[in-house]
């Protein structure tokens, strides 16, 4: 299975190619990882989603929900990835 390493990278080259103001869906970062057979893709939603936490307590990335921004130890369901803000 992929290491954290790579998620981490994953996650933020995607965000800074997409750009302020952009969002960037789990999902995406597992098929670029893992290729887009579903079976093996969906199993990284969870350590996506690990890291992405891990991020959002690090001020890296922001984690939005219906596109406003969650605490990112208390939020269900889809999400979206983003550059933190400006400023």
């Amino acid at each position: 299975m992929t290491g954290q390493d790579e998620i981490r990278t994953t996650i933020l080259a995607a965000i800074t190619e997409r750009g302020l103001g952009k969002t960037v869906c789990p999902s995406e970062i597992a098929r670029q990882i893992a290729g887009s057979d579903e079976k093996v893709w969906r199993l990284m939603m969870t350590p996506i989603r690990a890291v992405a936490v891990a991020l959002a307590d690090a001020g890296e990335v922001r984690i939005l929900r219906k596109g406003r921004a969650v605490n990112p130890h208390d939020f269900k369901g889809i999400y979206r990835l983003a550059l933190p803000d400006e400023g």
